[in-house]
């Protein structure tokens, strides 16, 4: 019973350092897009990829530190319930995906150098070796989701991890989409519903499979909380890394070569639109009002309404504010665009919930009864 209780001891505390490690990530990464589009990247070593970097690296650290005890111990004869080998290393499934999620992340960064070497300074979310290091995140932030249910029986503790999980999740997700609005701009018709799409399918999955798995109605509208004031942290850690550091911008150089690129597009927008690059809320407070619906119509029971109200009412709110932006008004959508764009968007949420409410019952049944799991008194 002893070693039960020590083995659980080290899984929560592993668990809450990984998730502080992939705060820091998160802050690097957010300074790193301002970086990009404020300064341009001049080599690999910028701070921000440094701090993204040892961050990175501290939370496969993590991960792959548990795993190599509980190899350890599964080696000396230890019966580990809840435990799978894969590539001779032993531990949950949990830490598995932690660890193998963060590996893909480290793998994607000499592919990003590379690929900027041979391609220049395009700076877009959407190159292959930034959708790679988004979708290593993406596993290793599950197998946080799924390490929370291995350590934690039902209560205040196992919400809170899976809250935090759960905002790392929704937060890279709206990374994965900001993107869309270019293609707003570019494109216009149908294309000016991109974000409300692609935003349906991504948001409404975290947001279900979230509900689902903490057992919270609740669980939507906190998320929603919770990225937005993640992205106010990430504004500040960019405004003093830039007070401390006071780089030498060389922008300009970069949006003359080539001004057709994603990064003078965004400025071509900022300045339209009259924004501060980087430093806006505006897209983090889209999905509020559609969390709290989705809040109010119950994902836990009717989790096919509580979709389709986020995936229309999240169409609405997003068309309405980018609608607004004078960035924007070549774009404007038809009747018939924006009736298809609805269709589209309804499609995708319900999508996005299906998926979710799939994994939540495949999570829950992965997780076994183990001994050690139940809440200190």
């Amino acid at each position: 019973m002893y070693h039960d209780v020590v083995r659980m001891t080290l899984r929560r505390r592993a668990l809450w350092a990984l998730l502080a490690a992939k705060l820091v990530v998160g802050w690097g990464v957010g300074w790193d897009i301002r970086w990009h589009l404020v300064i341009g990247r001049d080599s690999f070593w910028i701070a921000p990829h440094l701090m993204t970097y040892i961050a990175v690296t501290a939370a496969a650290v993590i991960a792959l530190g548990v795993l190599v005890v509980e190899t350890w111990r599964a080696r000396r004869g230890a019966a580990l319930p809840g435990v799978v080998t894969v590539a001779r290393l032993s531990g949950t499934r949990g830490f598995h995906l932690a660890w193998w999620g963060m590996a893909i992340v480290i793998l994607a960064a000499p592919i990003d150098d590379l690929w900027h070497r041979l391609f220049g300074i395009d700076v877009t979310l959407w190159s292959p070796p930034h959708l790679l290091a988004l979708v290593g995140s993406q596993v290793s932030n599950l197998g946080g989701l799924l390490i929370a249910l291995e350590v934690y029986e039902v209560g205040r503790a196992r919400w809170a991890a899976l809250a935090a999980s759960g905002i790392l999740l929704l937060g890279t997700f709206y990374i994965m989409v900001d993107q869309s609005t270019q293609t707003a701009f570019r494109r216009g018709s149908v294309f000016f519903f991109t974000h409300a799409v692609l935003g349906a399918l991504a948001f409404t999955f975290a947001l279900v499979l979230l509900a689902r798995i903490a057992r919270s109605r609740s669980m939507p509208l906190a998320l929603a909380v919770g990225a937005l004031v993640v992205q106010l942290s990430i504004i500040l850690v960019g405004d003093i890394g830039f007070a401390w550091l006071d780089p030498t911008p060389a922008i300009d150089e970069v949006i003359a070569a080539d001004p057709a690129s994603p990064i003078a597009v965004a400025h071509e927008m900022a300045r339209r639109n009259g924004m501060t690059l980087g430093r806006s809320l505006t897209m983090r407070l889209i999905p509020l009002v559609p969390a709290a619906l989705m809040t109010l119509a119950d994902p836990l029971r009717r989790w096919r309404l509580a979709a389709g109200v986020f995936g229309l009412t999240f169409a609405a709110v997003s068309a309405s504010v980018l609608s607004r932006w004078p960035a924007l008004s070549h774009a404007l959508p038809s009747p018939a665009d924006t009736a298809l764009a609805l269709v589209l968007t309804l499609a995708a949420s319900i999508a996005g919930g299906w998926s979710a409410a799939k994994l939540a019952d495949s999570l829950t049944r992965a997780v076994p009864s183990t001994p050690g799991a139940a809440e200190p008194a």
